[in-house]
């Protein structure tokens, strides 16, 4: 008897996900998004080395001389790292053109767009399925001559499936046992819902129980993680994804959703590192230029915040408002925000953060500035803890080592902003004038000059966030919220109808916790 190691193989590996991620190909769809060289690079890089993805879409063939570029820097480096092999790229069926295009980018895997229903066969390329299909068989052909590897994507495979799947059989038998490794089964206008995502891919896999499926859900309806949800109980084990769910229209399904529901849902393997997709999504996000909704699962910058005392209290006392997804398995951790619904019990867990304490009457009063504050729709971060409690009890909190004596600023059409800044450190003051791309530019230029001088590290800009009420006022306060690195990461907010002061009001608070940590160190050195 014949042993099928490969179908063995297969058994052994059913309890296990796998991912083709392809934020770099399908996630760059996305209105207004298009990464540099060096950006995908950069992605590429985390996503395989770190983040242990499965496979990577990087490039769709002959879009541009940009993206031949980027596609030759990102397999260069798989090359010498391992990964050449799970790097891949959208190619075409259009005779040689996208083969020789991946060929000499140095591809060597392609993932070659077919058409999956009976419309986009006939309506857009005009051609029968019989057509088709020999152009398909010749385009593999060529593709192992040049000795890279042929997965099949079947475009608009959910309508084939609802409206015409004598079509799909008639393909998949067609090439079946053609030289290819992989069959890609694209939701691609995101019409599926979960019940027919689980009875198609059953179907499917019954039909074909020896080949390989992969499933690649679109998000038009909300149902991609549902789907990849159905998708798994009906047996599919390869789910394609992009970072923070971006690709065309609604998207794709996340990256970091998939992983919590194969993870915790189904208890089955896979490669990722959780810890890093709080790592990736920043950067992507950074890259993109689209911002991760705040209440988004898992990769959300408020998805591990408690606003609510009554869950501050039952996780003081018994982690009453836990669940599986611990912060800390996706490199974050939990915190309690502060605001209209914050009890006690919130910001005791905030001072607690901090190392202050208070006496039952004083958090009290500080409990009621800081409701008042959140029925003033105003934000309050942890860094204004100090500053309220020092005002609330009229105490030094924080003391004001660092004072801002005096700044100009100058923008004149055709000329560099320009900054002249003058500060009060422990009494000595220090002067600076510098230039900038804007005029808070200039400011931190100036900043950065004074405290070179001093020796002294500044931390990182990582983001800076401003709101402005709807409405159209031009005299709107401005809240500018400013996210800084050094050794840890923390906030810092300003508020001004005008957008530079409230960034330079924010940054003089960053200032004064930083000399305040200064002379803490310092006491207990």
């Amino acid at each position: 008897m014949k042993i099928n190691k490969d179908k063995i193989m297969k058994n052994q590996e059913s309890n296990l996900v796998r991912i083709m991620d392809t934020t770099l190909r399908d996630g760059e769809q996305t209105t207004g998004v298009s990464f540099s060289s060096n950006e995908k690079l950069n992605i590429a890089k985390i996503l395989l080395d770190e983040v242990k993805v499965d496979r990577l879409e990087i490039a769709s063939a002959r879009v541009s001389e940009g993206e031949f570029k980027g596609s030759q820097k990102v397999v260069n480096w798989a090359g010498e790292n391992g990964y050449l092999d799970q790097v891949e790229i959208l190619g075409f069926v259009d005779g040689k053109l996208s083969l020789d295009w991946i060929n000499n980018a140095g591809g060597k895997v392609v993932n070659l767009l077919c058409k999956g229903s009976y419309r986009h066969v006939t309506q857009q390329l005009r051609h029968t399925p019989e057509e088709h299909l020999k152009n398909i068989r010749a385009s593999i052909e060529y593709a192992s001559r040049l000795g890279i590897k042929t997965n099949i994507y079947l475009e608009d495979w959910s309508n084939g499936m609802r409206n015409s799947q004598d079509y799909v059989f008639f393909m998949i038998d067609g090439f079946k046992n053609e030289n290819i490794d992989r069959i890609m089964l694209p939701d691609t206008l995101g019409i599926l819902a979960p019940d027919e995502t689980y009875d198609f891919i059953f179907k499917i896999l019954q039909k074909y129980p020896d080949l390989n499926f992969d499933f690649h859900p679109h998000n038009d309806y909300d149902l991609a993680t549902a789907n990849v949800f159905a998708a798994i109980r009906a047996g599919i084990r390869c789910v394609h994804t992009t970072v923070n769910g971006l690709g065309e229209r609604a998207g794709n399904v996340p990256m970091s959703s998939v992983v919590a529901i194969v993870k915790d849902h189904f208890k089955m393997e896979m490669s990722i590192v959780e810890s890093k997709l709080s790592k990736i999504s920043r950067m992507v996000e950074s890259f993109s230029g689209i911002r991760v909704p705040t209440n988004k699962p898992l990769i959300g910058e408020f998805v591990f915040t408690q606003c609510s005392g009554i869950h501050a209290d039952g996780d003081h006392k018994d982690n009453l408002y836990f669940n599986d997804l611990i912060p800390e398995r996706f490199g974050r951790t939990r915190k309690y925000a502060l605001g209209k619904t914050s009890g006690k019990a919130s910001i005791r867990k905030n001072l607690e953060e901090l190392g202050i304490t208070l006496d039952p009457e004083a958090l009290k009063k500080v409990t009621e500035r800081i409701i008042e504050l959140g029925d003033q729709k105003e934000t309050v971060t942890l860094e204004d803890l100090p500053y309220i409690i020092s005002d609330v009890l009229k105490s030094e909190a924080i003391e004001q080592i660092i004072t801002l004596k005096n700044y100009s600023t100058s923008h004149a059409l055709g000329l560099r902003p320009v900054t002249g800044l003058s500060i009060e450190i422990d009494g000595i003051v220090y002067q600076e004038h510098a230039s900038g791309d804007g005029q808070y530019d200039a400011f931190m230029n100036a900043l950065k000059a004074i405290y070179k001088k001093l020796g002294r590290p500044l931390p990182k800009l990582i983001d800076y966030v401003v709101t402005i009420p709807p409405g159209g006022r031009t005299d709107a306060l401005v809240e500018t919220v400013i996210t800084w690195e050094l050794e840890k990461e923390f906030k810092t907010r300003g508020l001004d109808p005008d957008q530079t002061v409230a960034a330079i009001k924010a940054t003089m608070k960053m200032l004064n916790i930083l000399e305040h940590e200064f002379k803490m160190k310092q006491t207990h050195a």
